[in-house]
Formats: C-alpha cells, structure tokens, sequence
C-alpha cells in the first residue's frame, strides 16, 4: 500500500513538473508602426524572441496609424489593456503625464544598451517609463545640380536660416517652376523652429500659453516670408498644382527641402541628380525633429517582468537590431554606434552623419496631456496662413485666445 502510495506521489510530481515545465507567458502587444510595409519585419523580430524565451509567447495585435491611438484609449480606458504597447514620442509624454505606463526602473532593462539622450526622452524624476525602439529625424536635403547652376556653395551643418534664405533666392531666380526652399508651415515644423529661436509655447511651470511671445512671432514671420512677396523661395500649394514635395524635390524642382531620413529609399530611386544632407538650419541655435517609437508596459499588465524582457530585446537584441537594419526600418537607439556602421556605408546620401549629429539638437513636443489638442488648434490656425495676408502677430494672437480658450493646462 505504501508503495503503491509512493508510486501515486511519484507520478504527481512529475505531472506537476511537466505542466510547470510547459507553461507558458503569453503577451499581447499592441503595434502600429510595422502597420504594411515592416509587418514581416516585426514578426521575425518576435520569431527571433521567443526562440530565445521559450516560456514567453507574444500576441501581436497589429492597427494602422489612423485607428490605433483611438482603439487603445478605449482599451485602456476600458479596463482591458494590452501587456505592450507601442506609442510615438508625442504620444508618450501624455500617457505617461496620465499614469498611464508602468515604471520599469525595477525591472531589469539594460540601460547601458542605450544612447543617453533615448533614455533620457523616456525619464522623468529619475524613472525610466519606456523602453526606445526606434528613432527618425528630419534634415535638410539638397539638390547639388540646382546649387552648382545657381553658384552657392553646398550647406553645412552649421547653416543658419539666413543663409538657407540666401541660397534660396539665388535658386528661385534660376527659372519661374525652380524653388530654393521647402518646409511645411505646420504644427511640427513651429514649435522646433521656435525652440531653435529661445521661445516656447508655454511657460517654464506649464501655467499659461505663450505662443504669441515676440521669439515665436518672428520665427512664424520668416516662415511666412518664405511663401510671400516678391522675394518668396517656397511654393504654395497652389504654384505645386497638385505635386507633393517630394515629387518637386526629385523632379528636380526644388533646391532644398527639410523632411524625413525616411525619404532616403524614394530619393535614391527617383532622383536623377546628385543630392546630399546636412542637420537643418536653425534660425538662432538647431533644434531638430526626434521622432522616437517607444514600447511601454501596461501598470495593470501581471506580467511585467516579463513585458519588459521583451521590450528591452525588442530595443537592443543585436539580432534584432540587425533586422531592423537590414529592413531599413528606421534606426535603432543603441548606444554602441559601431553596430550601425553598416547604415552609415550606405549612400546616397554621402553624409548619413549628419543623421547622429542631428540628435545633438533633438527637441521634443511639450510635454502636455492635451498636447493632440493644442497641435490641433495651433495646426489648423497655421494651415490658412499661406493663402491669406494674416500677419504672425495676428496668428498667433488667435492662437493663444483659442488655446487659453480651451483651457488645455488645467
């Protein structure tokens, strides 16, 4: 009896251990940005996690851009979260101003894997809440065919708008379609180019508005100047009838354009003339674009250790890295800047660098709850601009009577 007994414990046990042995973690994870063109990226990006941490397994909830941020509100608001989920930078600083992402400094994530300026983006009072993915910033690309017809010198990286405006003037006289300059009269493009001037659109304790501060009036002025009076370098959308500016730029039509890196692919394909980059212009010192895609970890998620496993090896996993190079889906925020060399080999464009020198001057939204509201008003304002004789002044004036209106700071 005793033995049998013994048998019976035996074989418990081991049940036991063979069940504890096979269980597994399952995660949802909810993305966007491999929405279409990197999807197979991303999921030989989890392939290659899970055969390394065969106890977790992911469960990929893919949206496209346009409903993401719609449908994970209302998960979240719902009280249904996925363990994961993706944010962009603009996107993040609200959702961690809500509490709406765990703290992970506790949890094992490999901070020297990273570049400090990532990690600082994803911090606050000493916290890390996020984990970088990816990063993108925007530059100034140039047409060297025009530059050489219109004899200017190539830009630096040490250019100023003045003398992006020169350039431009000269260009522009090279024909009644050539255009010396391009950069979009938008929400993003503002509040960078303010920043590169001392101003800001509120105040140091984010108590009050001050988009109409004199710094911010005389950086939409020059932006306006651009597309006004006889002097003007940039089309309006009328004189592009119908064509983007990225179709103007391979065309050959424009001398310069502030825009993507990841136009790198469309450029090198369509362009029939030699272009290079430099890091933008600044109108008093640089303030350029971080457009950063970071993964963040639900508070209510019971299975954080795990969550931020994987999001720490969907960051700085080198075989990761290495696939999302080899996809040239956006770059990496590692620290070790040897592993993109492969990435910098590559051309057009010769100078890649100016890519990691424009993070010397990466500057990030405000950091507001409200923040997609304020874009909304402070974009629909600047979007008339170009088609009216509304001074900056007068612009920003109804901005801030419009964001003071909304109470977006309370």
């Amino acid at each position: 009896m005793k033995k049998t007994l013994a048998l019976m414990l035996g074989a418990l046990l081991l049940f036991s251990l063979f069940l504890t042995a096979g269980a597994e973690t399952v995660l949802t994870y909810a993305n966007f940005s491999a929405s279409g063109a990197q999807e197979e990226t991303l999921k030989k990006m989890i392939e290659i996690f899970e055969s390394k941490n065969p106890d977790i397994k992911i469960d990929l909830q893919l949206t496209g851009y346009n409903d993401y941020f719609t449908g994970l509100a209302t998960r979240i608001g719902g009280g249904n979260p996925p363990d994961v989920f993706e944010l962009n930078m603009e996107n993040y600083l609200a959702y961690m101003l809500r509490g709406a992402v765990a703290d992970l400094s506790d949890l094992g994530i490999q901070r020297e894997n990273y570049s400090e300026g990532t990690l600082a983006a994803v911090s606050g009072d000493g916290k890390l809440y996020a984990v970088p993915m990816s990063f993108s910033t925007c530059v100034l690309f140039y047409n060297k065919a025009l530059f050489d017809q219109a004899g200017v010198a190539y830009p630096t990286n040490e250019w100023t708008w003045a003398d992006a405006q020169a350039a431009a003037e000269k260009i522009r006289a090279l024909g009644d379609d050539i255009w010396g300059y391009f950069q979009p009269i938008s929400y993003n493009e503002f509040y960078k180019s303010v920043k590169g001037n001392g101003g800001s659109l509120v105040n140091a304790d984010y108590k009050s508005f001050t988009a109409n501060a004199p710094e911010n009036v005389a950086v939409l002025d020059a932006m306006l100047k651009r597309v006004r009076g006889e002097n003007r370098v940039q089309p309006t959308l009328e004189d592009m009838a119908g064509r983007g500016d990225w179709d103007m730029f391979t065309e050959g039509k424009l001398g310069m354009i502030i825009t993507g890196i990841w136009g790198f692919p469309t450029f090198t394909e369509k362009a029939t003339f030699d272009w290079d980059i430099v890091v933008e212009p600044g109108f008093k010192d640089k303030a350029t674009f971080f457009f950063a895609n970071v993964n963040a970890v639900s508070p209510s998620s019971e299975n954080k250790e795990a969550a931020a496993k994987f999001i720490d090896a969907m960051g700085s996993d080198p075989d990761i890295v290495q696939l999302r190079l080899d996809a040239s889906w956006e770059l990496p925020t590692i620290a070790d800047q040897s592993k993109l060399s492969q990435y910098l080999t590559i051309t057009p464009p010769a100078n890649r660098a100016a890519v990691f020198d424009s993070m010397d001057y990466a500057s990030a939204p405000p950091a507001l709850i409200e923040a997609s509201a304020a874009a909304e008003i402070i974009g629909n304002v600047l979007s008339t601009l170009e088609t009216n004789d509304v001074s900056a002044q007068e612009a920003l004036d109804d901005i801030q009577a419009q964001l003071e209106e909304a109470d977006l700071l309370k």
